[in-house]
């Protein structure tokens, strides 16, 4: 049990930094939540994405991918980081091959930590590899990176704000039992919550995301001429200036919010809401245009309320003398591709968009 081991670590090495913690809650090979255990981003699993929604989120990503694509030329990569249960890719090929793309993507990469997952994107018709980390991709890069909700998965480190400054949480023993410690700020994670936390009250929590920086800085970085796509929850420091009395991490378990993260370590997603403003100061900085908009937004950009439209145009075709259960069908893809644009749902999720050469 990954409690009892994380235990014994600390009796042995004293607390360890809450990132450490995370790390090993989410990846460690033998006891992690993505390392272990069956696909988790599935209906009967712990929680659900965009593209598990409805296949139109993908087929929509498409039509931004084949213009990315077409720029590029011949050659260009299609890389999904993070890429789960594949429906995502599957949705978004399908929707690439209902376009007339000039210059369609050469390869296409599945990177994706969780051994079940790798199993299940092997299959997928078009991938042409499947890897468990960014760095087994060649660089430099020419083509289009995606994140779907990856970011708010990567470890972060924990620091209250105090009379006299910031300090760290880290992770020690209470008995038998994983408790929040206090400990000195280090000088990058307080540089970070300087710059990114934004006004916090005494006490506040704020989750640093040294991380999910380095990530971006480094995919940029990888980019001779494309875009990253970067699509999770979370907002502006300025937007999430209100949480930060309790801050906002927590954890999932079969599609409810789960129990504190210290209570079962290993047995819940552990998931924050992402800092954009210093994702787009990162990207900015490594030498990209950027841009951020509401996924609502970004989805009708790309046609996707034209796509409802036209699904709606079909359903009163089908109303007047059309079969019965295809006019159920219709209308049930009507509603899954509503929910990617609802205000307080899923179209409330950002889209960071950071574009080089």
């Amino acid at each position: 049990m990954l409690r009892t081991l994380l235990l014994a670590r600390i009796a042995a090495n004293g607390a360890m930094p809450f990132e450490t913690f995370m790390d090993t809650c989410l990846y460690d090979p033998d006891h992690g939540f993505f390392s272990t255990g069956p696909l988790r981003s599935t209906p009967g699993g712990d929680f659900l994405t965009s593209p598990e929604v409805s296949p139109w989120f993908g087929r929509t990503l498409a039509r931004f991918v084949a213009t990315r694509q077409e720029r590029i030329g011949g050659g260009a990569s299609l890389v999904e980081a993070g890429a789960g249960s594949g429906s995502l890719l599957r949705s978004l090929l399908d929707g690439l091959d209902g376009l007339d793309v000039t210059a369609a993507p050469a390869t296409v990469v599945a990177v994706e930590a969780s051994p079940a997952a790798r199993d299940a994107l092997g299959s997928i018709a078009g991938v042409t590899s499947v890897v468990a980390s960014l760095d087994e991709v060649a660089a430099p890069l020419c083509g289009v990176v995606i994140a779907n909700e990856l970011l708010d998965n990567l470890p972060v480190a924990l620091v209250v704000r105090t009379g006299y400054g910031w300090e760290e949480r880290w992770v020690g023993a209470d008995g038998d039992h994983l408790a929040l410690v206090p400990a000195p700020v280090r000088p990058d994670v307080a540089a970070w919550a300087d710059a990114y936390a934004g006004q916090v009250p005494s006490g506040g929590l704020v989750e640093v995301q040294l991380a999910a920086t380095a990530w971006v800085e480094d995919v940029v970085r990888r980019l001779a001429k494309g875009a990253l796509l970067v699509i999770d929850y979370g907002g502006t420091a300025e937007e999430l200036e209100p949480r930060r009395t309790h801050g906002t991490l927590r954890t999932y378990r079969s599609h409810h919010l789960g129990p504190d993260p210290l209570t079962a370590p290993g047995q819940t997603d552990i998931t924050v809401d992402v800092n954009f403003t210093a994702l787009l100061d990162t990207a900015a900085n490594a030498g990209s245009k950027v841009r951020l908009v509401r996924q609502d937004d970004f989805l009708a950009e790309w046609g996707l309320r034209d796509e409802i439209r036209r699904l709606r145009r079909r359903e009163l075709e089908l109303a007047h003398g059309g079969d019965a259960m295809a006019r159920l069908q219709v209308r049930s893809e009507i509603k899954d591709a509503e929910t990617l644009l609802h205000p307080r749902g899923l179209g409330d999720f950002r889209v960071l968009v950071a574009e080089v050469g």
